[in-house]
């Protein structure tokens, strides 16, 4: 089956790899032509325009910076020629960005899935690649071979949103941990002592985090109903822990920004009179800002 990637940075072009070793005809276009210059050695088409890169294939895979790019890039290209092709737009941006591109798309009368991707670019391909979709069933069903290629594909539902609204909240749990990692190494540093001592430990302990979490059922009850029995891991307990945290990055000279965020959480909720509960409170004023 031909398949068009357009955007050709380090996740475009391991897509295109993949596609091309799998011996899909690939058709390439990027707004940097070198970028293309390998691929097309391995065996891709360099396509002259954005207009001519939709046309040589009904499938239309786009690896972009935002959706914005993907307007700049499609916007000139003729109605007729978007016309009943599917776009499977694999750049990040926002559930209302994605919702507002299907709407755009179907003015064009094209088909439009969203995804994300959920690994680095190394990874598409291999058994531990996966990705998100949504949009219209029969469209992700109909290119589910050419897409399980690139990563086990989980589809989400109708709705163009749901796929951006995962994709952003696991990129959520990964961007917020890479930052706790980092923020810890430089209070090690800061302190005295050597990062090599600190960072392959640390890694684990991230790893062990939900051995130490409750079940999964029993987190998942208390974040639906509300109630929170304060056992262990109390509000009290975890924010002292907190504010300790605080106080250490700032005797160090750290920058505070993350330990501030995470303590203004706790103050919240022991603010409502609610120290005696559980962490997993958090979860009530966390999802209804102040």
């Amino acid at each position: 089956m031909p398949v068009t990637i357009i955007g050709l940075g380090p996740m475009g072009r391991a897509m295109a790899t993949t596609l091309l070793t799998a011996g899909h005809p690939v058709t390439v276009w990027n707004r940097t032509p070198a970028r293309a210059d390998e691929l097309v050695a391995a065996g891709a088409t360099r396509a002259a325009t954005p207009g001519d890169a939709v046309a040589a294939s009904d499938l239309v895979i786009l690896s972009l910076t935002d959706y914005q790019a993907m307007y700049d890039i499609l916007a000139p290209v003729a109605p007729d020629v978007l016309a009943g092709r599917t776009l499977v737009n694999l750049s990040s941006d926002t559930p209302a960005a994605s919702r507002s591109a299907a709407a755009w798309a179907a003015d064009r009368q094209a088909t439009f899935v969203t995804g994300g991707v959920m690994v680095p670019a190394p990874m598409v391909g291999t058994p531990d690649a996966s990705v998100f979709y949504s949009g219209p069933a029969e469209a992700v069903e109909r290119y589910e071979p050419v897409l399980a290629l690139l990563g086990r594909p989980r589809y989400l539902g109708a709705d163009p949103g749901l796929a951006q609204l995962f994709y952003q909240a696991f990129l959520d749990v990964f961007l917020t941990t890479l930052s706790s990692l980092l923020h810890a190494t430089a209070l090690i540093t800061a302190g005295g002592a050597r990062a090599a001592d600190f960072v392959p430990d640390a890694l684990a302990f991230i790893a062990s985090i939900p051995e130490m979490i409750e079940d999964p059922a029993e987190l998942l009850r208390r974040l639906e109903t509300g109630d929170h029995p304060g056992e262990l891991s109390t509000v009290t307990m975890m924010g002292a822990t907190a504010d300790h945290i605080l106080r250490t990055s700032e005797s160090l000279g750290v920058d505070l920004e993350l330990p501030k965020a995470v303590k203004a959480h706790y103050d919240r909720i022991r603010a409502a009179g609610r120290g005696r509960e559980n962490w997993t409170a958090l979860y009530d004023v966390i999802k209804a800002r102040p």
